[in-house]
């Protein structure tokens, strides 16, 4: 039976559309991920990570967060966030190295872009 047809797998695969690759779906919920790779951080220090005003971040660390993709916690007045599976960064890369050989696969090598110019 090929795996691709189990009801169980077809099942896992949704949910896992419908969870976890919605979540990262976006260039800004990419950069927080990015951002706290390489520890937690706060709200404020993620806003200008990512160039964004308070509120657009808040929705973004929601959606993270709904996800179970970040976890945030209060400390004092600050909200500290970080990953709560730093794999799902190391999963992005390998779908960045996957885009770049695509990317690579598809130019144009130079010595025929020489020839044309």
């Amino acid at each position: 039976m090929n795996r691709t047809q189990d009801p169980l797998l077809r099942e896992e695969l949704e949910e896992l559309a419908a969870t976890m690759c919605k979540a990262p779906n976006d260039a800004k919920r990419l950069a927080i991920l990015y951002a706290l790779r390489t520890g937690p951080r706060t709200v404020t220090e993620l806003c200008q990570a990512i160039q964004a005003p308070q509120s657009n971040t808040s929705q973004h660390l929601a959606t993270l967060r709904d996800r179970g993709l970040i976890k945030a916690d209060r400390q004092g007045s600050n909200v500290v966030c970080s990953l709560r599976h730093p794999k799902i960064v190391d999963a992005i890369d390998l779908l960045r190295q996957v885009m770049a050989d695509e990317l690579s696969r598809h130019q144009v090598p130079r010595s025929r872009r020489r020839r044309g110019t």
